[in-house]
Parts: C-alpha cells; structure tokens; sequence
C-alpha cells in the first residue's frame, strides 16, 4: 500500500543537515553567531553558493533565519536545495534507526520520491 505524504520542515537535526550540506557539497554547518543584514542570529550557520550571508538553523526550535533580500543577495532555490535534502537526510536517518530499507529516485520537476520498505 502507498501513501502520498508531503511534509513542512523544521529544521532540528544538526547529523541530519550535516549530512545534507555534505551532499550538496556545501561546508559542513558550524554553531556559532552570525550578523545577517539587520541582526545576529546564532545557531548552525551554513554557507549557501553566492549568498551574501549564511544560512542560520536554529535546532532547538526548528527556525531558519536568514537575509537573501528577497533574491538579491542569494538565490532562493539554493536554500530550497538545502531544506528537500535536509528532509531526505532525516527520512533516511529515522529509516534506518527503525530499521527499514529506504530507496530515492529524482523526479524530473526536482522533487524526490522516498519509498521506504517497512519491516515488521
């Protein structure tokens, strides 16, 4: 039997977007403070190709703060590269820690299909 998920994202897992930033062949997240345009924030900072500032995930509470200026100083696919890979990443951790086989194919719009093989 199938099922059609489709999931909003918070970002608390540091493994899982290590993991991500590894695969998109970004530098690997560092805790620490950032200044964005405005403010500070501070949480795992992640450097974005051709962003003017990082990327900051805050894992305690799953918020992402970050200043592109609306596309201007950073292209909004590339974060949205980093939060679909991110939630692979963690579909794949939580797969195998309960023990189920998980395959992926990309699809041609840029989505990703998971299928995971329950074991019982």
């Amino acid at each position: 039997m199938s099922h059609i998920v489709q999931i909003q994202t918070e970002v608390r897992d540091a493994v899982a977007l290590a993991a991500a930033c590894a695969r998109l062949e970004l530098p690997p997240p560092v805790h620490r403070t950032v200044r964005l345009f405005g403010a500070e924030a501070t949480g795992m900072a992640v450097e974005l190709p051709g962003w003017r500032y990082p990327i900051v995930c805050q894992t305690e509470t799953g918020r992402v703060q970050y200043d592109n200026y609306q596309g201007h100083w950073g292209e909004q696919r590339q974060l949205d590269r980093l939060i679909q890979m991110y939630a692979v990443e963690k579909t794949r951790i939580m797969a195998r820690c309960e023990g189920h086989a998980i395959t992926e194919h990309l699809l041609d719009d840029g989505s990703i299909l998971l299928r995971m093989q329950v074991t019982a």
